[in-house]
């Protein structure tokens, strides 16, 4: 019997291999699948759904830094309704789909959970907790610990497939944020989502963006990921898909060593569409070049140091 060195099992998710798409990086695939057979990927994280369609924020919504990009884009998205004719064209290739939810108030994500975890090839919903609560006053629904908690309790009632909670670095300490989402039934984590960040134009003054500041992403945010990964991983048991500046195989280890069980690809896949098959192609060389045989053999190597 021939064993897949890459093959990882997580919640809901029978990964061929450690690597997918971010979500808001790749869309629902299609652009991507005129490069690539998607059936390569280990699963896909589509875009963000909320019940009602949504046109994002005003332009211009990103910005490029010296190490990765800003974006503002505000969940621009056709609706639950869209996207569940989206996720039909998905159905031709083999791998788990993980379908990313969010919303401005707790019953607009459990709507939007309890509908979207019912269609066929959703193997795993990963809840954007970055979103503001519009009845809290705006603050994000991941930064109290016991809002997070309580959302979570209510997603994993109604949902029919396992749930990832997805972190936001925006936090003073990112452990009480995750022990918060486990309590409260949690599956996984996904972290870390984007940092907040802004830039100026010298000629006006005035912000890029129009939305004033944005989301951080790129290289520039892998050493943050990496330490709050790191951390985590010593906080909770349940597992972590990791996520911020990865662009290679050598950076899927580094993952994979600080606690993350998997990964997800975001902004490289803007500068090489074929990121992610590249870094899957290269991984087993990577791992037998460090001394693994498998992928899982590698998850948690930094905490079994001496």
């Amino acid at each position: 019997m021939v064993i897949n060195p890459l093959k990882m099992t997580l919640p809901g998710l029978d990964l061929k291999n450690p690597v997918m798409p971010a979500s808001g990086c790749f869309g629902f695939g299609q652009e991507y699948g005129e490069y690539y057979d998607l059936s390569r990927l280990g699963a896909l994280m589509v875009k963000a759904v909320t019940w009602e369609p949504r046109r994002g924020n005003a332009m211009p919504r990103l910005a490029e830094t010296p190490a990765g990009m800003l974006n503002a884009i505000g969940l621009q998205n056709p609706g639950i309704a869209g996207v569940e004719k989206e996720l039909v064209w998905l159905e031709q290739f083999d791998l788990p789909i993980i379908a990313n939810v969010a919303g401005y108030s707790v019953e607009e994500y459990v709507a939007v959970a309890r509908r979207i975890s019912q269609v066929p090839n959703v193997h795993a919903l990963e809840i954007n907790i970055s979103c503001p609560n519009v009845k809290e006053g705006g603050i994000a629904f991941g930064q109290d610990p016991q809002v997070a908690k309580e959302l979570t309790m209510k997603i994993k009632a109604v949902s029919e497939k396992p749930v990832y909670m997805k972190l936001s670095p925006n936090v003073t300490d990112i452990r009480l944020m995750a022990r918060a989402v486990e309590e409260g039934g949690a599956d996984g984590i996904t972290m870390i989502n984007t940092l907040v960040g802004m830039r100026l134009d010298l000629r006006t003054g005035m912000p890029i963006l129009a939305n004033g500041t944005g989301g951080l992403s790129g290289p520039a945010v892998k050493p943050v990921a990496i330490r709050m990964i790191h951390e985590v991983y010593r906080t909770v048991k349940i597992p972590i898909i990791g996520m911020g500046g990865i662009s290679s195989a050598e950076d899927v280890l580094e993952f994979l060593y600080a606690g993350a069980s998997a990964v997800a690809v975001g902004t490289a896949n803007f500068s090489d569409p074929y990121a992610c098959p590249r870094i899957i192609e290269e991984l087993p060389e990577v791992l037998k070049k460090y001394g693994f045989a498998t992928a899982a053999e590698a998850v948690g190597y930094s905490h079994r140091r001496k």
